[in-house]
């Protein structure tokens, strides 16, 4: 995947967090999934900006 790809996945699982941290509890399994999806996105870009 190049930057541009997983900053699109960035993004979309940003979006879909805020909206499930919006109609359900911050600590539901679903929000806190979407959490770790989105920090480990985030760490493989970081390392590929490197």
């Amino acid at each position: 995947m190049n930057k541009r790809q997983i900053s699109i996945e960035i993004e979309k699982l940003r979006n879909q967090l805020l909206l499930a941290a919006l109609n359900q509890s911050l600590t539901s399994q679903k929000v806190q999934l979407l959490s770790r999806r989105l920090d480990q996105w985030i760490i493989k870009y970081e390392r590929m900006i490197r």
